[in-house]
């Protein structure tokens, strides 16, 4: 299974949520993506709208934590 993450979509401060049952995996196939794409992501398991996933973002700089989760 191929995810296209929107990587290049993303500005400082946002972020998107992929759905999944093993967190962990997605989270690993997620930042190994991201490192593709030379990025500094972060990636923070989470329940959303009652859907298990995990949450991506792209940080601002000198802040720490999802702006948008």
């Amino acid at each position: 299974m191929r995810i296209n993450y929107p990587w290049s979509s993303l500005k400082p401060g946002e972020g998107f949520f992929v759905p999944a049952l093993d967190t962990e995996k997605a989270r690993e196939l997620g930042l190994r993506a991201a490192v593709g794409q030379r990025l500094r992501v972060k990636a923070v398991p989470c329940i959303k709208d009652g859907l298990t996933g995990v949450w991506f973002y792209l940080p601002l700089r000198g802040k720490i934590g999802p702006s948008q989760f």
